[in-house]
């Protein structure tokens, strides 16, 4: 079941972020770009578990469409921030606003409090799959997506 949902989920998301550079993976990296403090792109890779080579080339695109500059680290001038401009903010909040439609849609056959209780029940999950495989922190995810839910739940 979690498959259907998934699915449809996914399917309306690459659509809703379909004009920006990468598509889902790019919007994971703008979003890290707007996120504090700034990261420098190994730590952006890091965190998303994108190869770096693949995040050179979605950071560029993403460069070339103003969203994102490569700013020098204060702390290592050999290193390179990845921060988001003006451009890249406005359009972040439009695709985060567009994904929250996506949602909304996607769970429109539950009442709000259902709704609501369900997205409670994905985060736990998606702690607990954070506890056991802590490539990127999925309930930062979460809390970056979904402001309200930035709540973790208790350990049990």
């Amino acid at each position: 079941m979690l498959g259907v949902v998934f699915r449809a989920y996914a399917k309306a998301a690459d659509h809703a972020l379909g004009d920006l550079p990468g598509g889902p993976r790019g919007y994971q990296v703008l979003s890290a770009a707007v996120g504090e403090p700034p990261r420098n792109q190994g730590a952006i890779g890091a965190e998303l578990g994108i190869d770096r080579t693949i995040l050179t080339y979605l950071i560029d695109d993403l460069e070339r469409a103003g969203l994102v500059a490569r700013h020098p680290d204060p702390a290592d001038r050999r290193s390179r921030l990845v921060i988001a401009t003006a451009k890249g903010h406005e359009t972040w909040q439009s695709h985060r606003d567009a994904l929250q439609h996506v949602e909304a849609h996607v769970l429109s056959a539950l009442a709000p409090a259902d709704a609501a209780s369900f997205r409670g029940l994905l985060q736990s999950i998606a702690c607990s799959a954070q506890a056991r495989d802590p490539l990127t922190d999925l309930c930062e995810a979460v809390a970056q997506v979904r402001p309200e839910a930035q709540r973790r739940p208790r350990k049990r």
